[in-house]
């Protein structure tokens, strides 16, 4: 008596998975051919890089700044290079998806720690660190179980956390002139300069502008050579700052 009903519940869901099918071709047609392609190579440039950072670390507490910065880093650029690279089904696609929206508020509070560790002390040290890594954690709550929120929601909320070192500037950069005030200040700069190249990268993703070649290289690449140049400025300073305490 059921055999029909089981039969046409078989024909639903293979219809399903041919239009499941048919819209992720269809994404992977509307993808500017260059879209991953940056974060791609970036990866195990930035893998590299991190391995160096740890090495160079002179005690526990930076080598444990420099991991988590490193590994944040690589988790960011890895995944989006997986996710826009590739042509996954819409379950696969979902998931990482949320991976690589997730992964932007670890990487803040990864980029954050290291000069955290290394700049800051006492009860400066402890609220900058408890309040970046508690937004980080409500950010990767919020887009695990609301990954369809709109970007004019999300892209206020990552640059807010990237920019909650602007409570501590006096105090970072005091940190950074006790290390020398030519090193100092570089140090200082590079800081600044990296959070403004990932501010304006995410005012690029929030109103989708600009958007020079939609085929080939469109506003979401901009966004990712922002990332790139911003973890670029970040590291240099990190990296003066750990040979400044060597």
């Amino acid at each position: 008596m059921n055999h029909p009903v089981q039969h046409t519940g078989e024909k639903v869901r293979a219809r399903l998975n041919e239009v499941g099918d048919h819209i992720t071709d269809a994404i992977a047609d509307m993808k500017p051919k260059l879209r991953g392609w940056i974060h791609l190579v970036s990866t195990p440039i930035v893998l590299v890089a991190g391995i160096f950072l740890i090495a160079i670390s002179p005690d526990a507490t930076t080598k444990t700044g420099a991991a988590l910065y490193s590994v944040s880093a690589v988790l960011l650029f890895g995944i989006s290079a997986l996710y826009h690279r590739g042509t996954w089904s819409p379950k696969v696609w979902r998931v990482l998806n949320r991976f690589d929206h997730s992964n932007i508020f670890l990487f803040i509070a990864g980029s954050y720690t290291p000069f955290a560790l290394i700049l800051l002390e006492g009860s400066a040290r402890t609220i900058m660190l408890s309040v970046v890594w508690t937004g980080a954690l409500l950010g990767i709550g919020f887009k695990l179980f609301w990954p369809s929120a709109p970007r004019w929601l999300s892209a206020p909320i990552y640059i807010a956390l990237g920019w909650a070192a602007i409570f501590f500037i006096p105090a970072f950069f005091t940190g950074a002139t006790a290390l020398g005030l030519g090193i100092g200040v570089a140090i200082f700069t590079l800081i600044c300069v990296g959070g403004a190249l990932y501010t304006v990268g995410g005012l690029v993703y929030g109103f989708q502008w600009p958007d020079p070649s939609p085929r080939y290289f469109g506003f979401h690449e901009i966004f990712h050579g922002f990332t790139i140049a911003a973890f670029a400025a970040h590291y240099v300073g990190v990296s003066l700052a750990t040979y400044a305490i060597r």
